[in-house]
């Protein structure tokens, strides 16, 4: 009897093992991701980049308890491209959204993102995620380009940026839209409350969604200019009204990763914080700062595409890490698929690499080269500390192009603000990253640019 006992026991605890085997294997089983895009944040502007009054105490936090990445780039140097590079893995180059003339989508745009490319939304919700961005879209506000359109099951947001709006100058454009969905439920938006909104419905999809796995884009709309700060944090900081800015932003941070603990979300969430591109620095004081990289927004040098970037997801990223690794925003692409579980687009380049290696202590590079494009012509490439300059261009400056026979040379690691052109001394080293430059751009047909299309067309 006791034998039979002992035989029925041994069966129950198989079946239970069994079935936790199951569970493991369950969507739910899959990381929560959220992503959080800053506007126009420059690698200078967070604390633990280095800004001497900006306070970030959240995102100094996160970055102790988690990944700071000191060499991550961005697809495009300005807004549209940027976003389009994020969502696709992919360079906008390949199809059609570097941009031309107008570098970015504006209210009387007739296009967006081409519903050929797959979104990481669209990758996400198939492999079983809830899907939700919260924010800046600025990829196609016209119906059939809009988020919901493109893989996102939630909308709340601006469709472009908040200087997009009516002026004596630009009397075309509507009042700045806010929508829920497909619907615009207001219209002229009080831009103090814009944060605290955001940070609200992020917090209320978190916890609408805490039982399934879900993904939530976060582009904030700040601190690109108009600058905006609620009366909680108007006049607060000592770098004006843009820290001012800033630290609501760290402060909607704060409460975002607040919400995963008290939920117990926090170890099944991967959060990434970054920017869109680097600080408008024709702004000035309403612009931010780059810190010891040279250039900003619109340029191809490292302060316009070297953005500050976190990464966060207790349990499985190391706490206090600093990697020097070249990433860009095109590796997020790949990564999600490979912790989802999801699938890649067939017969498409993809741009990215998979940071799971990286997240999880395996690996200290992904990647080889990083380009860089200035709308459709790439300008520069970059190999290990070696970066190589085709073509320079101040970043909103009527100068024109300069083309260089012999590409300037820079050891991006010893000298990060471009200041020493070292190409006579490493001729080696041109050369090599000439074939890479001639290669690149012998490997596809760039895309015809679908940025200079406006509605009555």
């Amino acid at each position: 009897m006791l034998r039979k006992i002992k035989c029925f026991l041994s069966f129950v605890v198989l079946l239970i093992l069994f079935d936790l085997s199951v569970f493991a294997q369950t969507p739910f089983s899959q990381p929560n991701i959220i992503v959080i895009f800053a506007d126009d944040l420059g690698y200078g502007d967070v604390g633990c980049f280095g800004h001497p009054t900006i306070q970030t105490p959240y995102l100094d936090q996160m970055a102790h308890e988690g990944i700071r990445f000191t060499q991550f780039y961005v697809g495009a140097n300005v807004c549209t491209p940027s976003r389009a590079a994020l969502m696709t893995g992919r360079l906008p180059i390949r199809y059609g959204m570097a941009g031309h003339k107008r570098g970015v989508l504006f209210p009387d745009s007739s296009k967006g993102l081409p519903h050929n490319e797959l979104t990481m939304a669209e990758m996400l919700k198939e492999a079983g995620y809830q899907t939700g961005i919260i924010g800046k879209w600025h990829l196609g506000h016209v119906p059939e380009f809009m988020p919901n359109q493109h893989g996102f099951d939630f909308y709340f947001g601006i469709p472009y940026s908040n200087d997009m709006r009516p002026t004596p100058k630009n009397n075309r454009y509507p009042p700045l839209p806010l929508y829920r969905n497909e619907e615009v439920i207001e219209s002229g938006i009080d831009q103090t409350t814009l944060t605290k909104r955001y940070t609200a419905e992020a917090i209320h999809f978190i916890e609408e969604n805490k039982d399934r796995p879900f993904f939530l884009y976060y582009p904030n709309n700040f601190p690109h200019v108009p600058l905006y700060a609620s009366n909680d944090f108007e006049g607060k900081s000592e770098r004006g009204i843009y820290g001012d800015v800033v630290e609501e932003l760290d402060w909607s941070v704060g409460q975002i990763l607040s919400t995963l603990k008290q939920l117990g979300l926090d170890q099944n969430t991967l959060v990434i914080f970054t920017s869109d591109n680097g600080p408008w620095l024709t702004q000035k004081a309403h612009g931010g700062s780059a810190g010891l990289l040279f250039e900003g927004k619109g340029s191809t040098y490292e302060g316009g595409m070297r953005v500050p970037a976190i990464g966060w997801w207790p349990g499985t990223i190391e706490s206090g890490q600093v990697s020097t690794s070249l990433v860009t925003s095109m590796d997020l692409f790949p990564t999600f698929a490979s912790l989802a579980g999801g699938k890649l687009p067939e017969g498409k380049v993809i741009d990215g690499y998979d940071l799971s290696p990286l997240f999880k202590g395996e690996a200290k590079e992904v990647r080889e080269f990083v380009y860089y494009y200035f709308r459709d012509k790439l300008h520069a490439v970059r190999k290990g500390p070696w970066k190589a300059h085709f073509t320079t261009k101040p970043s909103y400056s009527s100068e024109p192009a300069q083309e260089h026979k012999v590409p300037l040379l820079y050891q991006i690691e010893n000298d990060p603000s471009e200041k020493y052109n070292v190409n006579e001394a490493y001729p080696e080293i041109v050369a090599e990253l000439t074939r890479a430059y001639e290669e690149h751009l012998k490997s596809f047909e760039p895309a015809p640019s679908i940025m200079e299309a406006r509605i009555e067309e």
